[in-house]
């Protein structure tokens, strides 16, 4: 062998041993940065009260949660919209709140005079870990949120009329549907808690919340678990105390901590499937969704726009009130325009429909959305893809914004998202990964639900 060829050979060695160290140690590169990106394990530490409230308010919170005692015309509770049996949501794109009859997607919009009014705006969001300490802002647009300058430790649309012993952000949150004519107060002029509503009176004589406290005071196994849970007297009995033990349900029960990703981050790399690594590498790299889903609730508690398709009756924005200006109506800055708040991920594989306003009836197709926005919103069907009970009356403004190019350009011109292009088996790997962020103690919750109220109302209807 002469002298020059060795010299080859040589060589090439050199060059193959060179690129190997140099595609493990990028290797090693992406994986340690990837690692980096990795959220920390979640504990019942992260909770308000480490998740385990005192057992007396939670359970005079599961008795509220499911009581129609809550609602102006006595039809509807909380549990309407935030079922156990329908996931903590209601399975609709847009909820029948106040008027309605069933439960789930058998809800029916009513008829005669207790047909509802109008759908509600907005997707009814899950429960799923709302108690995590680091959930700071809820709704859509964020309108109630922990805020240290407030007197009551929170801003909300009532301002100076939030109570000030409210011990948590879902306490505070619970204080608020209540007050809303489409969920749960139901029409002016059909009760007294609605004419209430309806002028904005709150908190004062004749207001929504102490109308609703005197109702409870009204029924003396109320008082008695009012008085365990909070040491008080039938007299101080308060909504805001109400509100404070169906926080402390919902705290208590829909933590959802122990997905396969919840074992995997503890430490237990086998707790999750090969295919749902693959889609974690791909959700905290080149698919680029830990941008906004960031940390332990795959959150980062911020407001983008994100081209998601606009259904059903809007919030009163826009010319005719179809349209719905997200972030915007909290702050009034226009650049907040079709901002949502970053949904947390928690058990999302049984959170549908998805969006702001459920336009997808589909975890796939809102996966793809993202990929995609400006595409997507342009290819959107409407009302195909949503998930509504038909009426007449309410179908005619369902889809208004979306047929209107205009308006559908607008969304699309605030688009935050950057394209990103992932192969068929990606998208299958990111949604095995998404899968893998169910607890599987959540998938029957028949058990949070009671077999009575303490007001003999039914359940469901």
């Amino acid at each position: 062998m002469n002298a020059n060829y060795t010299r080859k050979i040589d060589h090439y060695f050199i060059c193959i041993t060179v690129l190997i160290l140099i595609s493990t140690l990028s290797l090693s590169v992406a994986q340690a940065d990837q690692s980096h990106r990795l959220p920390g394990a979640v504990h019942p530490s992260d909770f308000v009260d480490n998740g385990t409230p005192d057992a007396n308010k939670v359970a005079l919170g599961k008795f509220l949660f499911f009581d129609k005692i809550l609602s102006g015309n006595k039809n509807t509770s909380c549990a309407t919209c935030h079922h156990s049996l329908t996931d903590t949501g209601d399975g609709l794109s847009l909820p029948v709140g106040e008027g309605g009859r069933g439960l789930g997607i058998t809800r029916d919009t009513g008829s005669g005079a207790d047909m509802i009014h109008e759908r509600v705006p907005r997707n009814a969001p899950p429960v799923f870990a709302l108690g995590a300490r680091s959930i700071t802002d809820l709704f859509h647009d964020g309108r109630v949120a922990v805020d240290d300058n407030q007197p009551s430790g929170f801003v909300s649309p009532a301002g100076d009329d939030l109570p000030l012993n409210l011990e948590n952000l879902l306490a505070a949150q619970a204080m608020f549907p209540v007050t809303s004519g489409t969920e749960m107060a139901g029409q002016s002029g059909e009760n007294t808690i609605a004419n209430a509503a309806a002028n904005g009176n709150l908190a004062g004589s004749g207001g929504v919340w102490p109308q609703l406290a005197a109702r409870l005071r009204a029924i003396p196994e109320y008082v008695d678990l009012f008085q365990e849970a909070f040491d008080i007297t039938a007299d101080e009995i308060t909504y805001a105390h109400a509100a404070n033990a169906i926080a402390a349900f919902e705290i208590a029960t829909w933590r959802a901590i122990e997905s396969p990703f919840d074992h995997y981050l503890r430490g237990n790399k086998k707790a999750m499937s090969r295919k749902a690594v693959k889609g974690m590498k791909l959700f905290y790299g080149k698919a680029k969704c830990d941008s906004c889903h960031t940390g332990p609730f795959q959150t980062d508690m911020q407001y983008h726009a994100i081209t998601m398709p606009q259904i059903g009756p809007g919030k009163g924005d826009g010319f005719d009130g179809r349209e719905d200006f997200g972030r915007e109506r909290v702050t009034g800055n226009i650049e907040d325009r079709y901002r949502f708040r970053t949904p947390p991920l928690r058990n999302v594989a049984l959170t549908g429909p998805w969006g702001h306003a459920g336009a997808y009836n589909s975890l796939e197709a809102v996966v793809r959305h993202h990929l995609t926005p400006r595409k997507a919103i342009m290819n959107y069907a409407c009302p195909d893809e949503a998930q509504l009970p038909s009426r007449a009356d309410l179908d005619a403004v369902d889809c208004v914004v979306q047929n209107d190019i205009n308006r559908v350009s607008a969304i699309s011109a605030a688009n935050e998202l950057q394209s990103v292009r992932l192969r068929k088996k990606e998208i299958s790997a990111l949604m095995a990964f998404l899968h893998s962020l169910t607890d599987p103690n959540s998938l029957d919750l028949r058990s949070d639900m009671p077999r009575r109220v303490p007001s003999g109302l039914t359940l469901v209807e």
